[in-house]
């Protein structure tokens, strides 16, 4: 059996092999998903996929770097933040970022991340980025639905690329224990 890119970049150069490793394959993914988003004038690249990114290729043994915790704490991060985004009457409001903090939108901040965490902890499927996906929405960053459908096919991206790439290398998801 081979051994994987990973494994034997850090045998060789410790930890800056690991790095190399992480950073440079981290660089081909985040380009893929800007260049989609080049493409079809969508955000394609927001936030929440750095660390998504890095879990992938830094920590690709950890259960919160599984493709299966990706997808689903991606999509439970947009759902909950639409959820509280349009059920506070944000929609059409200037974002945080643009228009000022409100209360309200610190409301619909706290109680995105709180309801992602919470259906993420009782699915058992960790993946903390979603936490920064469903801010990103619930401020109202991005959130019109283009711009949702476009975050929802840019965390499908990296994932195929990124864990396309680490299995192509040798190394493999997690074990779902």
């Amino acid at each position: 059996m081979n051994t994987p890119v990973l494994e034997r970049a850090k045998k060789n150069w410790n930890k800056l092999g690991a790095g190399l490793y992480a950073g440079v394959l981290g660089i081909v993914v985040l380009a893929v998903s800007g260049a989609a988003g080049l493409l079809f004038h969508l955000p394609w690249l927001f936030p929440s996929l750095g660390p998504t990114v890095m879990l992938f290729l830094e920590s690709p043994e950890q259960k919160a770097s599984r493709p299966v915790n990706t997808l689903v704490g991606h999509g439970v991060g947009l759902l909950a933040g639409a959820l509280c985004l349009y059920a506070l009457g944000l929609q059409d409001q200037l974002s945080a970022t643009v228009g000022g903090l409100t209360p309200l939108h610190v409301l619909s901040g706290v109680l995105s991340v709180g309801l992602t965490t919470l259906v993420l902890t009782w699915l058992g499927l960790p993946h903390p980025p979603a936490g920064a996906t469903t801010l990103i929405v619930s401020l109202g960053i991005l959130s019109a639905p283009v711009q949702l459908a476009s975050m929802a096919g840019a965390i499908i991206l990296i994932t195929v690329v990124g864990w396309g790439l680490n299995v192509l290398l040798g190394t493999r998801p997690a074990d779902k224990t």
